[in-house]
């Protein structure tokens, strides 16, 4: 699904990533932890292609196709989504009419996906304006099910999220991660051929989204470098090791 070989990452004058290599399966979700400042948003910021990223050196490989230097817009048509920690307000642009223009199947039943995420007496407000953290990821949480991305890209999902929301935000993106991986008896020609599985990048600062997805691998980001990769179905163990040492422990494993 992805591939990243030896990734350099240029803010200005600063790197930010200092040769990054990370490979995401087919059907993969991948959790990255890391204290602020490390370089996991821009890790995802360099992904989704966003201006102001200068990739300096190394590729970044999607589904066989180079998107280094593929412009935004078409990383989202090809099929890779993302949640942000801080997304903008737009005013002027209605929510449901957002939603409309993401979706990859025109026939996308806006306002019942609305009624599962709870979002139903939001799709008339401006995108964001005077929206809670939780209802801001309620919000991209529908894009994303709308545009049924190939890869979902999630920036610390628990950012601003009390414990009720928590556990819809985490519910959701298990759902949008965990699709069905077998063809249903019920399925059409066509069915078969739109479904697809979806593999997940998840950056975390907390770890809360792991009482709710199912990660298969981890590793903690640190100054810009990947270091502390977990044994396959383990991520947790990272978490529990941070949790008991801190990052100390990371910055002898890069030293």
């Amino acid at each position: 699904m992805l591939n990243i070989h030896d990734l350099h990452v240029k803010i200005g004058d600063k790197e930010v990533l200092k040769g990054i290599n990370l490979n995401i399966e087919d059907g993969e979700t991948f959790i990255l932890f890391g204290p602020n400042g490390s370089g996991k948003t821009s890790l995802l910021m360099t992904i989704m292609g966003f201006n102001g990223y200068e990739v300096t050196a190394g590729q970044i490989i999607f589904r066989g196709k180079d998107i280094t230097h593929m412009p935004t817009y078409e990383r989202a048509r090809l099929g890779i989504g993302m949640s942000f920690q801080r997304p903008p307000t737009i005013h002027g642009l209605k929510t449901r009419d957002l939603v409309r223009l993401c979706a990859r199947d025109k026939h996308f039943d806006v306002p019942g996906m609305a009624r599962t995420v709870n979002f139903e007496s939001f799709l008339e407000r401006d995108i964001n304006d005077g929206f809670s953290g939780g209802e801001i990821k309620r919000s991209e949480l529908l894009q994303l099910m709308a545009q049924d991305p190939y890869l979902v890209l999630f920036d610390e999902p628990e950012s601003g999220v009390d414990l009720e929301n928590m556990a819809l935000v985490g519910k959701t993106a298990r759902k949008l991660l965990d699709g069905p991986l077998e063809p249903s008896p019920y399925e059409t020609m066509r069915d078969r051929r739109a479904r697809h599985i979806t593999s997940g990048l998840i950056i975390t600062h907390t770890g809360y989204i792991l009482d709710y997805v199912n990660a298969d691998r981890g590793q903690v980001m640190y100054d810009g470098r990947l270091c502390c990769d977990a044994k396959p179905n383990r991520p947790r163990d990272i978490l529990d090791h941070i949790s008991k040492y801190g990052y100390k422990e990371c910055v002898r494993c890069l030293n």
